[in-house]
């Protein structure tokens, strides 16, 4: 008989740490370029090495990043969170297609960029009758880590998500020189420092620079202070 999976979670320390247990797997995913810059597909790195339970880092300052060292306490992290705590559809604007429908939660963006090749996402679902259109559209959405933007099929009221194994990412981003988020896929639950469970969802990216304005989640600060995983 199979052995049944180890309960998943994630857990944001006050001012310290995310605490890992059940065994999540863990490895670089990569945002690769096409010709011009944009982003058009995900490389996924080897398996990075850890105990059942680990602790990465939040504060960007740790000597042995991913993982944390301790460094949080020397600098006087302040991991406040600030997100908000609604539901994602109660944060998020609404673009009707004829096929298929683009709901949008801007302040959850993680600046990964695949919604702007071919004309931009915003514009795709207009032309979501179009079966070419339509399969760049639904592709590009579901490349977008943070979950900041999700498609939905009209006909049925669904969501369109591609399955994800459940799993972190370290997000790098060579076109910007900088590292990105963690990036949890699969439905990793997300369990605030006072104990609140975030809403689960396939994809959401954590701030790992430890400057965000929306913390845990990324906000894209991590560009703009070209942060670094090295």
């Amino acid at each position: 008989m199979a052995q049944a999976r180890k309960p998943v979670q994630v857990t944001v320390s006050i001012n310290g740490p995310y605490l890992v247990v059940g065994d999540i797997p863990l490895a670089t995913q990569t945002v690769v370029a096409d010709d011009d810059g944009g982003s058009e597909d995900w490389k996924e790195g080897p398996p990075i090495d850890h105990p059942a339970s680990y602790a990465l880092c939040r504060c960007g300052m740790s000597q042995s990043k991913p993982f944390c060292d301790g460094s949080h306490k020397k600098v006087g992290f302040d991991g406040t969170e600030t997100a908000s705590r609604q539901a994602y559809l109660d944060q998020a604007q609404t673009l009707e297609g004829p096929t298929h429908a683009l709901t949008d939660a801007q302040n959850l963006c993680a600046f990964a960029r695949f919604c702007d090749p071919n004309g931009q996402v915003w514009s795709q679902v207009s032309a979501s009758e179009d079966p070419q259109v339509r399969a760049t559209f639904l592709r590009q959405v579901n490349q977008c880590p943070s979950g900041r933007l999700v498609a939905w099929d009209r006909s049925t009221g669904e969501p369109v998500e591609y399955p994800l194994p459940v799993s972190i990412g370290l997000v790098e981003d060579p076109v910007e020189a900088c590292s990105g988020p963690l990036w949890l896929r699969g439905g990793i639950p997300v369990v605030s420092s006072d104990g609140f469970v975030y809403e689960v969802r396939n994809r959401v990216t954590l701030c790992r620079c430890g400057q965000s304005k929306n913390k845990p989640f990324c906000d894209g600060t991590h560009a703009a202070v070209h942060f670094r995983d090295d």
